[in-house]
């Protein structure tokens, strides 16, 4: 494990890499001939949608390079990483900006969401656009000579469009205003989680971090991508599993927030299970409460949750997603083969979550 001053310097080294490639996208809008007020207010765009978060989708990346060549990188090696490590984050940030939006979310990380700010307003849903232009840009400029070029940008069409199929799902089963607990069920959580949170979250860095390293694809079951997304799509799930638990159980001075699953009507997994358990003078609880804005609510649904086990119910999961996780990654040879991989690059995120307490 990563001491907490070593993990501070990872993140400094990897802002670093943030300011050249956000100095490259301004300079390349003024020079498309983009008026000054227009290519100030993209860099605020930048500035204010894509560093702020934990980074940890763009740290594994560089991360899972590192283990893949079992070596310190070289500094081309680690900008390379590290760029497209920072195309993930411009991912979220895209992906974040638009569900703000659509969820008439009022904060983000701490601050007003940006389509709140003054004089942003709707335009937010082009800046979202911008912000996903900004990744193919970076990609032709840096990566174009690479024979692998042309898998990176399949691999950035294809999970957006995966979680753009997830946020359709999110969006139609559980919207903020209208409560409706029979669209849910456990079945529809997973489908929602895998597509609008696995792949661009677990996945995507760790095949960004396979092609980077020249691991081929492979037709058959010996496929390493396909191997690689048996377990990190179960690791994607177990995660967003655990958030939705952390959400009801955590209390807010560890959690860093307050959780507003139930009030906002969320499809967590927690209403799932409850539904699932439910007797008939619960479920009608679950109903009458479910998504309502207010705390009396609230603490009804908790109850209920808390009336059908939900916290052993969670351990049980926990423990038994964690052996299914682990048992997967040690059929890849001690010393690394798999096609290439290694079971460090595996039991690097499982490490970070497993049992986190936010």
């Amino acid at each position: 494990m990563s001491s907490p001053s070593s993990k501070a310097q990872q993140r400094a080294k990897f802002e670093q890499v943030f300011t050249v490639i956000r100095d490259e996208l301004v300079a390349h809008h003024a020079a498309a001939g983009m008026p000054k007020e227009a290519t100030e207010y993209f860099k605020q765009v930048l500035d204010y949608n894509v560093p702020g978060g934990k980074l940890n989708r763009g740290l594994s990346v560089v991360d899972t390079v590192e283990i893949l060549k079992g070596r310190t990188l070289t500094d081309d090696e680690y900008f390379k990483a590290a760029l497209l490590g920072w195309c993930v984050e411009l991912l979220q940030a895209f992906f974040l900006v638009s569900d703000d939006i659509m969820d008439s979310s009022v904060t983000r990380r701490g601050q007003p969401c940006w389509y709140r700010k003054e004089k942003v307003g709707l335009i937010a849903i082009n800046d979202s656009f911008l912000l996903e232009g900004a990744i193919y840009y970076l990609l032709k400029k840096h990566f174009r000579q690479e024979q692998y070029y042309v898998d990176l940008l399949e691999l950035f069409h294809d999970t957006s469009y995966q979680t753009e199929y997830g946020q359709l799902l999110d969006l139609i089963t559980a919207p903020e205003d209208v409560v409706d607990l029979d669209k849910f069920s456990l079945e529809r959580h997973r489908l929602i989680v895998v597509y609008k949170t696995a792949f661009y979250s677990f996945y995507l860095p760790v095949a960004l971090a396979m092609r980077v390293c020249n691991i081929p694809s492979i037709d058959g079951p010996s496929d390493p991508y396909a191997f690689a997304s048996s377990i990190l799509i179960p690791l994607g799930t177990y995660f967003q599993i655990q958030d939705d638990f952390l959400d009801f159980s955590a209390p807010p001075e560890i959690l860093g927030k307050i959780g507003t699953d139930i009030i906002d009507n969320k499809c967590s997994w927690c209403i799932n299970v409850a539904l699932a358990h439910a007797t008939p003078a619960q479920r009608a609880v679950l109903d009458a409460n479910y998504g309502q804005k207010n705390a009396e609510s609230e603490a009804k649904v908790k109850e209920v949750y808390e009336q059908i086990g939900i916290r052993e119910k969670y351990a049980k999961y926990e423990e038994s997603a964690y052996k299914e996780i682990i048992s997967l990654i040690e059929t890849i040879p001690a010393q690394g083969s798999k096609e290439g991989l290694k079971r460090e690059v595996f039991k690097s995120f499982v490490d970070k979550i497993y049992k986190r307490q936010k």
